[in-house]
């Protein structure tokens, strides 16, 4: 069995594949203090609760935007599978040109969820990932990474907009039934939903208007896109476990001999 870990900064999502099957995918939140005994732990329970034996997991990898548990994860994944994981970086092989100032600061998860899209859909693509952080990529009929757009998040939007007005409420991310808000909370929904299915729209019509290769696929991923892409006015594909599809292929592409 393999399995993909992906560290990002709200939550940790795990994902055990048998040969191309997805077994199950597990999410939890993203302690930077945990110990890599704590995690051990964990990830034992969670295997448990999957009814799933985690001695057969003999393949893992793992990407990160948070440093300071790269290689708290990494022990305790050792610890309970006996294999050391493939933590995603400088040096992994990609199979990906990536034409960008600095190839080095590109994101793991990114990385990742470009590659899966990459291996799973038409090209040219656009991939948006909707978390802490909004981040639109695109792939160009080549399969090289031609860079990104990274905005603010949309639970980092609302909150902040809650926290630094006197007036205005802390809400649900809730989809409203009308574009031009009556109340407070129709009006706060509104320009939460529609005004970031707006900038995801706006912002793939630009790319795909730069790159001039013709109509880009576009795929969604990332906590909050299944619903928030249903508010978009272009058509897009809901893929909640690209980045954990993209590690597998990662792995494979590095140890040819040892495919899951």
């Amino acid at each position: 069995m393999f399995l993909a870990i992906d560290i990002g900064n709200s939550n940790i999502t795990l994902g055990v594949y048998s040969g191309d099957k997805l077994i199950f995918v597990s999410r939890v939140s993203t302690e930077r203090s945990r110990t890599p005994d704590q995690i051990a732990v964990e990830l034992k329970q969670i295997f448990a609760l999957h009814k799933v034996d985690i001695n057969f997991c003999d393949a893992t990898a793992i990407s990160s935007v948070v440093p300071e548990l790269s290689s708290t994860v990494q022990k305790a994944v050792q610890t309970v599978t006996g294999c050391k994981p493939m933590l995603l970086g400088p040096g992994t092989r990609t199979g990906m040109n990536i034409l960008i100032d600095n190839p080095a600061q590109l994101g793991a998860d990114l990385l990742a969820g470009c590659v899966g899209a990459a291996a799973l859909y038409p090209l040219p693509c656009i991939v948006v990932d909707l978390g802490t952080a909004n981040k639109i990529s695109i792939i160009d009929k080549d399969g090289s990474f031609k860079g990104c757009a990274i905005a603010p998040g949309i639970r980092i939007s609302l909150d902040s907009l809650s926290e630094k007005t006197s007036q205005l409420p802390n809400i649900s991310l809730t989809t409203p039934s009308h574009s031009i808000g009556t109340n407070t909370l129709d009006s706060m929904q509104s320009g939460t939903v529609f005004g970031f299915a707006a900038m995801i729209d706006g912002l793939c019509s630009r790319f795909e208007k730069e790159l001039d290769q013709g109509k880009c696929t576009v795929v969604a991923t990332g906590g909050l896109s299944r619903d928030l892409i249903k508010s978009c006015e272009r058509e897009m594909i809901f893929n909640g476990e690209l980045v954990l599809y993209g590690l597998k292929v990662l792995y494979e592409k590095n140890n040819p001999k040892k495919k899951k």
